[in-house]
């Protein structure tokens, strides 16, 4: 967890200075790569290869190698190979002792969240133009890219289609996005209407389907949507060819989204022994959160306070982590239960997303079993398998190095000194 004295927020200064470099640090960071490239959503331009030579690599299945050299072309892994000795000397990029691992992936973030000029969680009647707000988000995806996410799913907002469309065209550097658009939230509607939604959502582009089952934490997280209507949303998800991702705080909610068959299920503070098996029987993912999205608020209490949060919403994210810490350890222990990787990153949390893998260390996870949860575990949740979430040839070249070997020494992410994505470096 951060301390407090490692949080920082824009005051109207820094965000003034902020907004008149943003853009010149995209260029920079691009500058290596030609115009041409920067509007390829595939590969990057150059043809030629590229190398990478590190002392260790940790491929994302849980195996390591040793003196590896990484050869990437135009955009994707060519070859890894092993105990190469001198042959690494001429490396493109050299890396020492470095470790090489798969760009990371986190399965619920919330790039659109920032904090605005008043130094409070932004709101569409705040003030803030729209440039403004573009900014603000393409600078929360700088800072996930620079932590070394190189994809991400944002449930999410309907700015996330723009965003994931200018990370496609190298227009901004970030983590590519998979997206839902607008989650589905209102339980007003009848299951012939949302299975209406779902369809409206997918001509809109969404990349899958986002549902709030049950009511936030603060408010106890109770299932709000009944199960007809659950069974509905994911059962026409599921026909229009989309995944679904479900926002699921009690036992019953999670037990509902379950037996309906959605796809992935967020949260589950709340959930007993049988709901986790029953997750484990019926083949869903299972992404809970620990730590970084609670203890962000906390950090950031006056932030959020000017944001409308009470003494006793923090007094309720306290609570949380106990709660959620033990129930992580109960799903750990848990035969066959699908364990992904993501954090709930809203404003102020971009950038750190590997907290949350540090408390799930904490908690009893070990290290190597962590780190592949946040790579080929969760792209096979996202479907991502067969490009992303491993360093092997023929995937995509998402590729990151640290300092450090986070197998032995988790806290090794914090040194992220080499990311690329697509074969395109950005650090």
């Amino acid at each position: 967890m951060r301390s407090n004295s490692a949080v920082r927020y824009f005051t109207p200064k820094t965000f003034d200075l902020i907004m008149k470099i943003l853009p010149t640090l995209f260029v920079v960071a691009l500058a290596s790569r030609s115009v041409a490239a920067q509007y390829s959503p595939l590969v990057p331009v150059d043809s030629a290869p590229v190398t990478i030579h590190a002392g260790m690599l940790i491929d994302g299945h849980g195996r390591t190698q040793r003196d590896v050299l990484v050869t990437v072309r135009r955009g994707r892994i060519e070859r890894v190979e092993e105990n190469v000795g001198a042959r690494g000397r001429g490396a493109t990029y050299e890396l020492g002792p470095a470790t090489l691992l798969p760009g990371l992936i986190d399965a619920h973030v919330h790039p659109g969240w920032y904090i605005n000029r008043q130094g409070a969680l932004h709101t569409p009647r705040d003030g803030d133009t729209p440039a403004q707000a573009a900014l603000s988000r393409a600078g929360n995806l700088y800072a996930t890219l620079m932590a070394g996410f190189t994809t991400v799913q944002s449930v999410g907002g309907p700015e996330d289609l723009d965003l994931r469309d200018a990370v496609n065209r190298w227009q901004i550097p970030g983590p590519r996005i998979l997206t839902s658009s607008t989650p589905i939230n209102d339980a007003k509607l009848s299951p012939d209407s949302l299975r209406g939604l779902v369809r409206a959502l997918k001509a809109q582009g969404a990349d899958l389907i986002k549902l709030f089952a049950s009511a936030g934490l603060g408010a106890g997280g109770a299932q709000t949507l009944s199960d007809e209507q659950i069974g509905a949303i994911c059962g026409e998800a599921k026909a229009q060819g989309l995944r679904t991702v479900v926002h699921a705080i009690s036992a019953a909610s999670v037990r509902a989204s379950a037996l309906a068959g959605c796809t992935e299920i967020e949260h589950g503070i709340f959930v007993t022994d049988a709901e986790l098996k029953l997750m484990a029987d019926h083949g869903t993912f299972f992404d809970p959160q620990i730590c970084l999205v609670f203890q962000n608020y906390i950090d950031n209490r006056d932030v959020y306070t000017r944001s409308g949060f009470t003494d006793q919403s923090f007094k309720g994210l306290a609570d949380a982590l106990p709660t959620a810490s033990a129930m992580f350890k109960r799903a750990l222990a848990t035969p066959g239960l699908k364990l992904i990787f993501g954090t709930d990153a809203v404003a102020l949390a971009h950038g750190h997303n590997a907290d949350e893998l540090f408390c799930r260390v904490r908690a009893g996870q070990k290290p190597m079993d962590a780190i592949t949860s946040a790579t080929s575990a969760t792209a096979v949740a996202l479907g991502l398998a067969d490009h992303l979430g491993a360093i092997a040839p023929g995937m995509d070249a998402d590729i990151i190095a640290v300092r450090g070997d986070p197998s032995t020494d988790i806290f090794a992410l914090r040194k992220v000194m080499f990311v690329m994505r697509g074969g395109n470096v950005f650090k």
